[in-house]
């Protein structure tokens, strides 16, 4: 009890500390234009990539999730392709200027933000986080998960000593030390702290919004896959969702979790999905995965998450191929009692069979409704008069023939390139984009008068 107590003490002090300097830090920033901020941002996004390989062994080790070769590439996406599409846009100053309206938006920097950090990807999000924060002219305090204390500590530190070497303030970019529950929700609520960015699990989502404090926050992404009559290639198809399931063992929740099948098109499909490393299972083998994955209260095992194909198997006591990179449930049902037909952070895919289009949008209406909706949905098909129902759903990005896990973070297509996707109201969040450093400002209109204000009296006809 004496040592509990003790550390969430320190933890408390250390939030204390760490966001009186963040503002102090932030306020002997103000002014500083966008030149300036993006040779900080540069100088952070080299240091992270040199440092991609340690952060990822230190994630991993420390986790115990994910793949190491992976987690390097989910670094240096932030550190290289995401940093690039930033340093390529205006987040401060004059943004735009409309001369006929005569209005003039100006970015401004919103202060000290909370960045809540998950275990499932905790450098790569830590990553992103600090150099969104600092484009945007914030300085930014991260809570890391307790279990991905070390390694989330590491990423902001490569950070903090990047950007301080290029000439900004000390304590622009930090992290907890000692992150605990508690220390966590105070960080949130301090009055230091103008917004929270919180990526983590319902709980950790719900007490960001709690914190009294304007939140972007994220959902669950249940993320259904439709392979439809007229996709162009079956195999490919195959390929796409089984590579972005598999990547970092499942960790992303932008990758796919149930695949819906066209009957016209799923002897193939099946065919295909076996050969590039799918394993079927029967009835009991799902049911044994489904007590790997799932506790008696139906909540995710943590020491589940993040394994690969064969290690699930192994943990549900059966065997697999060498070579089996997903492992596959044949399911008729979407509900709370299928656990298989949920959200599952690991290599692990439910497959529907459907009659047609309208039989697949209805499925895929249904998985996301459980704990997906707002996020994203893949659709495999060239007709357009079969891919343009699935615009009706509710998911924040609809991609077409591409990886869920690459289109929706803003690779493989051209949504804004993010590692923080928003799932909207739909999900009890305010924000259904794909996060960049424009949504860590205030804009402000200068707005010159264009029509005379004692005209306001007068009649309007319609």
């Amino acid at each position: 009890m004496t040592a509990s107590l003790d550390a969430d003490l320190a933890g408390l002090a250390d939030v204390r500390a760490k966001a009186r300097a963040a503002r102090r830090a932030f306020d002997q920033l103000e002014g500083t234009d966008q030149e300036t901020l993006d040779r900080y941002v540069r100088a952070m996004a080299l240091a992270g990539t040199a440092a991609a390989e340690e952060l990822a062994r230190l994630a991993v080790d420390e986790t115990g999730y994910g793949v190491y070769e992976h987690k390097i590439y989910k670094n240096r996406y932030n550190t290289g392709f995401v940093a690039k599409w930033m340093l390529e846009r205006r987040a401060v100053g004059v943004l735009w200027v409309d001369e006929p309206s005569r209005v003039t938006a100006v970015g401004v920097p919103m202060g000290v933000i909370a960045g809540i950090i998950p275990v499932t990807n905790p450098t790569s999000t830590a990553l992103f986080k600090s150099l969104a924060a600092v484009k945007s002219g914030n300085a930014i305090v991260q809570a890391p998960h307790p279990r991905a204390a070390k390694c989330t500590l590491r990423a902001a530190e490569i950070m903090a000593e990047a950007a301080v070497a290029a000439g900004a303030p000390d304590g622009l970019v930090s992290c907890l030390e000692n992150p605990t529950l508690p220390a966590t929700a105070e960080l949130m609520s301090r009055p230091e702290i103008a917004l929270v960015m919180a990526t983590g699990g319902p709980g950790m989502v719900r007490a960001a919004y709690s914190s009294g404090k304007p939140t972007i926050a994220v959902g669950a992404g249940n993320v259904p896959a439709y392979v439809g009559a007229s996709a162009a290639d079956v195999g490919e198809a195959a390929e796409m969702i089984i590579t972005s399931k598999s990547f970092d063992n499942g960790t992303a929740c932008v990758a796919e979790q149930s695949v819906v099948v066209v009957e016209a098109v799923a002897p193939e499909f099946s065919r295909e999905f076996q050969s590039r490393g799918a394993v079927f299972l029967d009835a009991g083998q799902q049911d044994a995965l489904a007590r790997v994955l799932f506790d008696e209260r139906g909540g995710l095992r943590p020491a589940a998450v993040g394994q690969t194909a064969a290690r699930l198997a192994e943990l549900a006591g059966f065997g697999v191929p060498a070579g089996t990179r997903v492992l596959a449930a044949q399911l008729d049902k979407v509900g709370e009692d299928v656990l298989l037909s949920r959200e599952i952070l690991g290599p692990v895919l439910s497959v529907y069979r459907v009659r047609d289009a309208a039989e697949g949008r209805r499925r895929c209406r249904e998985i996301l409704a459980l704990g997906g909706e707002g996020h994203t949905c893949a659709v495999h098909a060239q007709d357009p008069a079969e891919i343009a129902p699935f615009g009706t759903l509710p998911a924040g990005r609809i991609v077409i023939n591409t990886p869920a896990l690459f289109g929706g973070m803003g690779y493989s297509t051209d949504v804004d390139p993010s590692f923080q996707l928003g799932t909207g109201t739909w999900s009890g969040s305010i924000c259904s984009d794909n996060v960049t450093p424009l949504h860590l400002i205030n804009i402000k209109r200068i707005a010159h008068e264009v029509r005379p204000w004692r005209t306001v009296y007068d009649p309007v006809e319609l």
